[in-house]
Order: C-alpha cells, then sequence, then structure tokens
C-alpha cells in the first residue's frame, strides 16, 4: 500500500500547480492561503490584472538589465504570488493562517530549491497576519517558516538585498 502524501505536501502540490498559471519569463510562483484546513485563497504571479504579461509580450526588463533575482522589484510587472494569494483573501480568514508556495523554473520547470519570500511579501505576509510559511524545496522536502521569526529578525536593516 502506497504510504499517504503529508498534509504539508498536500498543500504544496496545489500550490504548485497553481504556479503553472504563472506568465513569469523567470519563474513560476504559487501560493495558497489555508486556515483551519481549508483553502482560503490561492495566488499567482503574474501583471496586474487587464496589464499585458510577460509571458504576452515576450519581455521582462530585470532580464534585459540583468538584474539578480531578490533585487529591484519595481521594475517587475508581476504582482508576486503571496500578494496575489492576500489581496484574494478576507483579513479575518488569515489571520493565524498557513501560506503554502512552490516555485518552478519557467525554462525548465524544475523545482527552485531554496527560494524565499522577497522582503516587501515578508512585510505584506507579516501584516496579513499569516503564522506559518510553508516552502516547497524538493518533491518531498519543505522548510517551514514561522512569522515571527521574520519579526524578530527584520532582514531590512541587514542592506543585504536578494533572498
Amino acid at each position: 500500500m502506497k504510504d499517504r502524501v503529508t498534509k504539508d505536501n498536500y498543500y504544496l502540490d496545489i500550490a504548485q500547480t497553481v504556479a503553472e498559471r504563472c506568465t513569469c519569463l523567470r519563474r513560476k510562483f504559487g501560493s495558497i492561503i489555508v486556515k483551519d484546513d481549508a483553502i482560503v485563497s490561492t495566488g499567482y504571479n503574474g501583471a496586474p490584472r487587464g496589464r499585458k504579461n510577460c509571458n504576452d509580450i515576450n519581455f521582462c526588463m530585470r532580464d534585459k538589465l540583468n538584474i539578480p533575482r531578490g533585487e529591484r522589484y519595481e521594475l517587475c510587472r508581476s504582482v508576486h504570488s503571496e500578494a496575489n494569494a492576500i489581496i484574494n483573501a478576507p483579513r479575518d480568514m488569515m489571520l493565524g493562517a498557513t501560506l503554502y508556495m512552490a516555485c518552478v523554473s519557467a525554462v525548465d520547470g524544475t523545482l527552485m530549491e531554496g527560494t524565499n519570500s522577497c522582503m516587501m511579501c515578508k512585510r505584506l505576509i507579516i501584516n496579513a497576519g499569516i503564522e506559518r510559511v510553508v516552502i516547497r524545496d524538493t518533491k518531498e522536502d519543505y522548510r517551514v517558516i514561522n512569522v515571527s521569526e521574520w519579526i524578530d529578525d527584520d532582514d531590512s536593516l541587514s542592506g543585504v538585498f536578494g533572498y
């Protein structure tokens, strides 16, 4: 008999499927917010509603300028997956919830190990009242981050950019 998938990997599988809707030419992120074992909302990275997506115009300003990951997000057309999931969720359903996130390469579809939320998304997650973030590294492995750690370890003061 096959082992049953863990609850965290179940939700990470869904987040990874959500990432397939992404329109970014670099990386495809998918996020879901879960509270009391129910999915509250989903989000993937893509241009704001009504604007053309990067995959429609086949252009990425950050690629053109060789900007490394985690830097200069004001040049990115996309709203991040975490932000979109938060935008789509009612506030009371985010308090104490868990955000699950997966990232795959837009080039070859492989899982991107070691990703994390950017500084802007960390601030959104903190203010939304989300308690935990679970990030997929491999099909079986993931990291669990208590959002309170992002409050205590304020990386916005470090002067180090990226993630």
